[in-house]
């Protein structure tokens, strides 16, 4: 039986990145993310009593207000998802934080607040990349020099992510290895060594859950199953097809070089059916 929470879903990603008291947690996960450029000093849910949460039954997003020492405001918009069109509708988040900002009248001069989106994703994109992380910003083509640091996209594919807990050489690594392995630990490695993963092992604890969270969680771990599982039996029926496909190639090859149908049948593994619709 599991320990600790599952990050992904809807509950776990918000106890422990959504809540009032994982407030510390979140800001030392967003200052590592962003380590050697800025430091977060402050930082507020734009809904003090319950964070913005645009929802479906397969995402979550929270809206976050955020200092930095230098005197920057950023909203930063966590989000979580598992399903398609990922890549458009998490843009669409982003131009609606901006849009949001806009205020009526001649004296407002586009003062906007930088925008940073930070997405999970607890499975692969094929039209991000092939890596762990990826920032996408507005940058000149020709030059590669950056147009504008108000809006800013991260991509963290953890399936990417194949580090063991032993390897991890930072903070920002130890984060991700626990969010990725969570459900599965038995105990929270680094808690010994840093408070901070103390306070996730204490948070993240299943029996900490109230009986009513413990029913939603429990919905919530259904939900995320039958998404993962429908995901995966996509991937297997394109990729079946896809082999399909390609022995319908090799056999229209076999049967244009004057090969007998039975001769086709064999080295394709195709049924005679299949052949006669090729004829």
């Amino acid at each position: 039986m599991a320990k600790f929470i599952n990050p992904f879903t809807d509950i776990g990603f918000k106890r422990i990145f959504g809540q009032e008291f994982s407030k510390p947690l979140l800001l030392h996960f967003l200052n590592n993310l962003l380590v050697g450029e800025k430091e977060i000093v402050d930082l507020t849910f734009l809904d003090k009593e319950q964070p913005a949460i645009y929802s479906d039954d397969r995402s979550l997003i929270y809206d976050i207000y955020c200092k930095t020492t230098d005197g920057e405001h950023i909203i930063v918009e966590m989000q979580n998802n598992q399903q398609p069109y990922f890549k458009k509708r998490s843009i669409y988040y982003v131009s609606e934080a901006i849009s949001r900002q806009g205020e009526r009248g001649v004296d407002w001069r586009y003062d906007i607040k930088s925008v940073y989106l930070v997405a999970f994703l607890n499975f692969k994109i094929d039209d991000i990349g092939t890596k762990f992380r990826t920032d996408a910003v507005l940058m000149d083509r020709e030059s590669k020099e950056v147009f504008s640091n108000d809006i800013r996209m991260i991509y963290l594919q953890l399936p990417y992510f194949d580090k063991q807990a032993d390897e991890c050489d930072n903070d920002f690594e130890r984060w991700i290895y626990v969010l990725k392995n969570m459900e599965a630990l038995n105990r929270m490695p680094f808690a010994a060594k840093d408070s901070v993963f103390a306070k996730i092992a204490q948070i993240a604890d299943i029996s900490a859950l109230s009986k009513e969270e413990r029913m939603k969680y429990d919905e919530g771990i259904r939900k995320y199953r039958d998404t993962i599982c429908v995901m995966d039996y996509a991937v297997e029926k394109g990729r079946a097809e896809g082999e399909k496909q390609g022995r319908y190639k090799v056999a229209r090859n076999l049967l244009a070089m004057g090969l007998p149908v039975e001769s086709v049948i064999k080295a394709t593994g195709l049924s005679k059916e299949d052949i006669k619709q090729l004829i």
